[in-house]
């Protein structure tokens, strides 16, 4: 397509089993609110729209009396989403406006992400509006304890969704949902939580992300809440280092911040380098971007492991923080390492650390960097 429509915002759903996936979908399939969405799903026997069905709009969709498209993805990811666009393009299914992709309980929603983003047609008319992570807070620390599943669906989180809360021993503000809260803000410092309860989880759901769309108005001043720097970086502070418990502790939120602008080239550079040493630790990263080339229009970047997502150039910073910050989930990757590559890219390496005279003169020799 020689020019092609705005990205379509697409939410990730994901949550271990029993989180309560399947009765949120329920709710939301009955939302006006989501009258012009596209829900794909793994079966249409997994969640109850048989009363919401009006009719058969092709093999493996249908159409509910919502306005919602239900997809039923019985094989490839990137080919159901493939057919989806076919079907909108050639006037055979309406229009939508979103897509809400639900994974199965036991899944890694990383190879979702990468699935459009390293698509070269779906990263055109997708975007990522967010994953949302469900928690099922009676069962939540014991899930967490006995399956790394379900502690990388909560790290890469822009929102948390937590059910079952009227359930937990003590109440919800009670010892277990207290600790439950501060292994979740350790993890996951980045994404704020939700009650599954609260009347407008619709509104709270889709608003998961950031709409490069809408730089030059009010929603806008999400871009802070959605990169949430300054909660990660409080996180950092808060706990210095020290580990949490099982398999948590080789997960880390971490910031890297510049008031400093840099260039165009180095930015790419120190992107890919990282991504070639550490792509498969760096489970995902978000920021807006001084370029010295064009201080005044800020670039917003996110990505999933190696692959980046097409940055998005901004008229003007939104929220009035012109610095770069950029916000970075791994899985046994130093924080350091990553602030003395980005700094050497800078052009100012930090003198305090042994090995400043090696940066200086080579940004490669970074310690705790790994080539293959």
């Amino acid at each position: 397509m020689t020019n092609p429509p705005a990205p379509l915002p697409l939410t990730v759903l994901t949550g271990f089993l029993g989180a309560g996936k399947t009765t949120l979908l329920n709710r939301l399939l009955r939302d006006p609110a989501l009258a012009d969405t596209a829900v794909l799903i793994n079966e249409f026997g997994e969640v109850a729209i048989d009363h919401l069905l009006v009719e058969h709009v092709d093999d493996g969709v249908v159409m509910l009396s919502s306005g919602c498209l239900c997809c039923s993805v019985r094989g490839e990811l990137v080919g159901a989403l493939e057919d989806l666009l076919r079907r909108i393009d050639n006037g055979r299914s309406p229009q939508i406006g979103r897509v809400v992709i639900e994974t199965t309980g036991l899944a890694d929603p990383a190879p979702v992400l990468l699935s459009v983003l390293a698509h070269p047609y779906l990263s055109l008319r997708f975007r990522i509006a967010g994953v949302i992570t469900m928690v099922d807070a009676v069962n939540g620390a014991a899930t967490l304890d006995a399956h790394p599943e379900a502690v990388k669906q909560v790290a890469i989180a822009d929102r948390i969704v937590l059910t079952k809360t009227d359930l937990v021993e003590g109440g919800p503000n009670g010892t277990a949902a207290a600790a439950l809260a501060t292994r979740l803000d350790r993890l996951a410092p980045a994404a704020s939580r939700v009650d599954s309860a609260q009347s407008n989880l619709t509104a709270a759901l889709l608003g998961a992300g950031f709409d490069p769309a809408h730089a030059g108005d009010g929603r806008a001043l999400r871009l802070a809440e959605w990169l949430s720097a300054d909660a990660v970086a409080a996180a950092e502070a808060r706990d210095g280092g020290s580990d949490t418990n099982r398999h948590d502790e080789r997960i880390r939120a971490f910031t890297v911040t510049a008031e400093q602008a840099i260039s165009t080239a180095a930015f790419e550079g120190f992107l890919d380098l990282l991504r070639a040493a550490h792509g498969p630790n760096l489970l995902r990263f978000k920021g807006v971007v001084k370029l010295a080339e064009h201080p005044d229009r800020p670039v917003v970047v996110h990505g999933v492991q190696h692959i980046v997502h097409p940055p998005v150039e901004l008229p003007a910073w939104p929220d009035g923080d012109d610095r770069t910050r950029l916000v970075l989930i791994a899985r046994d990757l130093d924080a350091a390492v990553v602030r003395r590559l980005f700094s050497a890219f800078l052009g100012t390496p930090q003198i305090d650390t042994p090995d400043a005279a090696a940066l200086t003169t080579n940004p490669l020799a970074v310690p705790g960097l790994r080539f293959f």
